[in-house]
């Protein structure tokens, strides 16, 4: 199987450039990524757990799934096609907004992405890809927020960043 490429961009979304995944994190290049927010009609995100075998992030809490789009993928095709390998089921995706993140983790990479968030409804049971996903909920909106306060750790950085900065964006009850 050959190494996933990422897209390289600039700080207006604009490509420059392939590079394989890992080193694009090794390097801290700016890259496009998305992330995607599935609600159902009591207005609870799905959270999944990310698998113990990732090579950043293990074991943490997050958005309901996230990934690279590749090269000539449109954001909404990249996230569908991400719903269905992690988490077993595709919907309409709209887009929200976009940000420029940088984390550095423990292990030497570093996550420099231009996230995209996608939204969408679902309000069935996920199949979930046990290589990917170790576990999911429905969680409140507010109560995510609360809980990112309380327990940080639990947490992947661009999703405390999403709750920190974009929470009016992603708070659909409104």
């Amino acid at each position: 199987m050959k190494e996933e490429k990422v897209i390289l961009v600039n700080e207006n979304d604009e490509q420059i450039g392939l590079m394989p995944k890992m080193e694009a994190h090794e390097k801290a290049l700016l890259h496009r990524a998305f992330s995607v927010f599935i609600f159902n009609n009591k207005n609870e995100l799905m959270l999944q757990q990310r698998a113990l075998n990732k090579y950043h992030s293990p074991g943490l809490w997050t958005n309901t799934c996230c990934s690279h789009q590749r090269d000539g993928e449109t954001n909404i095709g990249a996230g569908k096609r991400r719903l269905q390998e992690e988490m077993g089921f595709v919907v309409d995706l709209q887009e929200s907004i976009s940000f420029i993140y940088k984390a550095p983790f423990d292990n030497g990479l570093t996550e420099h992405e231009y996230d995209h968030v996608l939204l969408g409804n679902y309000n069935g049971e996920p199949t979930i890809n046990l290589d990917e996903v170790v576990g999911w909920k429905w969680m409140p909106l507010d109560e995510v927020k609360a809980d990112i306060l309380l327990q940080p750790e639990l947490y992947t950085e661009w999703f405390k960043v999403i709750f920190d900065k974009f929470y009016e964006h992603i708070n659909i009850s409104k």
